[in-house]
Parts: C-alpha cells; sequence; structure tokens
C-alpha cells in the first residue's frame, strides 16, 4: 500500500509542473481513476476541505489521503512523495533556468507553462461547478459563483473569508419551504 502511495503522488509531484494547484488533478487521476482509493465525491470534499486549511493544498491532500488509507506509515509516505521531488527538482530547475533565464527558450517555456496549468485549472473548476450544480442546484450554484467573483475581484474581500462564511453557513439550520416543520 505505502508503496502504491508513494508512486502516486511522487507521479503527481514531479508532473504537476506549476505548483500545487496543477498537481491536483493528477492527484485526482492518481487517487480515483487509476488506484480507485476513493470516488469523485469523495476526493472534491477531501478537496474543498484542504483549501479551508493554510498552507499547501497538495501536501494536505496527500497527507490526510495517505493517512486515511494507512494511518502514519501512510501519511508519511504520501508526504515523502510529495515534498521531496519538489524540493530536489526546485534546487536543481531554479539554478538551470537561472543561468539561463535571458535565453529566448527558456522565457519561452516559462510562458507556455502558464496556459496549461490554467487549463488543467479550468477542467477541475468545471468538474467542481458541475457537481456543485447537482448537490446545490444551479441557481444557487449560479449565485455563489457570480458572488465569489464579485467579491473577490471587485470588493477585494480576501478568498478566505468567503471561505469561512460559507462553511459556517452550513451549520444554519434552514428552513425548507412546503416541507413539513
Amino acid at each position: 500500500m505505502n508503496k502504491d502511495l508513494f508512486i502516486a503522488f511522487f507521479r503527481a509531484g514531479m508532473l504537476g509542473y506549476g505548483g500545487g494547484l496543477s498537481a491536483i488533478p493528477l492527484m485526482k487521476r492518481e487517487v480515483v481513476d487509476r488506484y480507485k482509493w476513493m470516488d469523485d465525491d469523495e476526493f472534491s470534499d477531501i478537496l474543498a476541505l484542504a483549501n479551508t486549511l493554510p498552507g499547501p493544498v497538495n501536501t494536505k491532500l496527500s497527507g490526510y489521503i495517505g493517512w486515511r488509507l494507512n494511518r502514519w506509515t501512510g501519511m508519511l509516505s504520501s508526504l515523502a512523495a510529495t515534498v521531496l521531488p519538489t524540493a530536489f527538482l526546485m534546487v536543481i530547475l531554479l539554478t538551470l533556468l537561472n543561468a539561463f533565464k535571458d535565453k529566448p527558450w527558456v522565457q519561452g517555456m516559462a510562458r507556455g507553462v502558464i496556459p496549461i496549468a490554467g487549463v488543467m485549472i479550468g477542467v477541475l473548476a468545471i468538474d467542481f461547478l458541475r457537481k456543485a450544480g447537482v448537490g446545490l442546484g444551479w441557481p444557487l450554484t449560479v449565485v455563489l459563483v457570480v458572488a465569489s467573483l464579485a467579491l473577490t475581484e471587485f470588493a477585494g474581500v480576501h478568498p478566505a473569508i468567503i471561505i469561512a462564511v460559507l462553511i459556517l453557513s452550513a451549520f444554519i439550520p434552514w428552513k425548507k419551504k412546503g416541507g413539513a416543520s
């Protein structure tokens, strides 16, 4: 089990060029599609909770999934597979990229990574929107997306505040219309 955990998160960490967010779709592919350790809904729930906590999301995801599957050894194996390749590659690649930073091919590579990472994050976002639409209903999902976008982009509200408010609102016992009292 720990070998599979290490391989899954190592693969996601090595191929997730561009930071933690770009590794999330790769983690999902490993955890949900390849190894089938959980389904889409479970992964989405864990990701949503991981986003509410401080720190890098990919280490929180890998640590929790490792813990859930094989307690301490699973968590340590998953975290090592997530952190060590990144640290190693960061030292090597940043040293190389810094040495050649003025070369056109390095500048082109850096510009080329941005849209790829954006597409990967966009695909994940669309998947979450679909699930939210099914779970919450499309009208409420659209209202939450538009309100969140307006608050973060135009009103300057920090996303953590919006997330905290939404989490707290989950504890409010809303009355349903037309139901029995």
